[in-house]
């Protein structure tokens, strides 16, 4: 009886022999595992010690400001694929079995530290701060806690943020679905340059747009009125009005909020516009034959099939209201009633130096995040899901 012989494909031969390359595959291999250790170790130092030299005087004298942006630029993205390719050595240099298991962990350590390092830290240092005195240097227990929650001007701004959560998301959200729904009826290009426009404002940081809305609410009481709101009071014959220390049903709040408002509108239309076009047209269509008119369709058949979105735009935004600061921080300093916890907490630290105080501030602001976070990782989970 003849026998077959089974050829391997060309160019692949039938397995590793002794003394070849291929033969070491799946073992360990030491020198190449110390090398990338090193050169991990070499690029932290090396990396470090020059962000520490591009941040103070060498003797040359200080380093000029865009020769310190262009060099960071290349030193941060050329440290970053370093790091990583000594990483990936490191990994290379374990048995094969090893490896596959140690590289997914190796490559999320830089992550884990850098959020260790800035975030956890800071944290857990602030929860002990927090139950320290002014200087952090005796511990005073819960005292920081009673003087903050027992003071007026406290809870004045606890008040201001209670109005900011109940105002702001659900205002944002609103607008967002009204003009994603009327963005969509029409046409490709008029759909697209309105929601350019409305989007718009995105681009823009929190301090410019505070700058900005600086001259909408502007007043001058001598002469001529360059604030756009004052502009329009004074061109129909009233006085002008000082919009941001008008305190008659929290005016001066509401029209802060305005300001975040119109930042965020572009975010809730763009993410609840994209759920709209994912309903399935046959539900419409359904309702439709129903005898549904277009208000019915979207109040009973879209938007319950778009809540999940909703829920999370509406999270979001409210995760952004509780640590709002640059807005109010620019418009007038928390002025006239109109301070937030994220400015009281900035004025503590920074103005009155009581580092106690405005740790206690930053942990019952942490305290009140907390639930709304995991709230909202549940809300995306429960949208992947769909």
């Amino acid at each position: 009886m003849a026998t077959t012989t089974v050829q391997p494909p060309a160019g692949q031969s039938e397995g590793p022999t002794a003394g070849s390359p291929s033969g070491n595959v799946g073992k360990a291999r030491p020198v190449r595992a110390l090398i990338g250790l090193a050169g991990v170790i070499v690029t932290c130092i090396v990396a470090g010690n020059l962000f520490v030299i591009l941040g103070g005087e060498t003797a040359f004298g200080e380093i000029p400001k865009l020769l310190q942006g262009v060099v960071a630029i290349v030193a941060g993205l050329g440290g970053s694929i370093a790091l990583f390719f000594f990483i990936n050595m490191t990994a290379e240099g374990f048995a094969r079995r090893w490896e596959e298991r140690v590289k997914p962990y190796v490559f999320l350590l830089p992550a884990y530290g850098l959020i260790g390092l800035f975030l956890v830290y800071p944290t857990f240092q602030t929860i002990v701060n927090s139950f320290a005195n002014d200087t952090t240097t005796e511990w005073v227990g819960l005292a920081n806690y009673k003087d903050v929650l027992s003071d007026p001007d406290f809870r004045e701004t606890l008040f201001n943020n209670l109005l900011w959560i109940i105002i702001v998301p659900a205002t944002t959200v609103f607008i967002g679905l009204i003009v994603a729904v009327l963005a969509d009826k029409l046409n490709e290009r008029g759909e697209k340059l309105a929601k350019s426009l409305v989007f718009l404002p995105m681009a823009i940081s929190f301090v410019g747009a505070a700058t900005i809305w600086k001259f909408v609410y502007d007043i001058n009481s001598t002469g001529d009125q360059i604030g756009l709101l004052n502009g329009i009071v004074t061109a129909i014959g009233f006085e002008p009005v000082s919009w941001l220390s008008t305190q008659t049903f929290q005016l001066n709040d509401i029209l802060l909020m305005v300001i975040l408002i119109w930042l965020q509108v572009g975010f809730s239309m763009v993410l609840l516009s994209a759920a709209i076009k994912g309903v399935p047209e046959e539900t419409l269509e359904a309702a439709r034959i129903d005898g549904a008119n277009e208000f019915k369709i979207f109040w009973l058949v879209t938007v319950p099939q778009i809540r999940v979105t909703i829920t999370a735009v509406f999270v979001t935004v409210l995760i952004l209201v509780l640590k709002v600061f640059d807005v109010v921080y620019v418009m007038n300093n928390g002025r006239d009633g109109t301070s937030v916890i994220g400015l009281d907490f900035f004025r503590q630290i920074f103005d009155f130096g009581n580092a106690g105080v405005a740790a206690a501030i930053v942990v019952l602001l942490m305290v009140a995040i907390f639930p709304v976070l995991i709230y909202q990782i549940r809300s995306f989970r429960a949208e992947e899901a769909n």
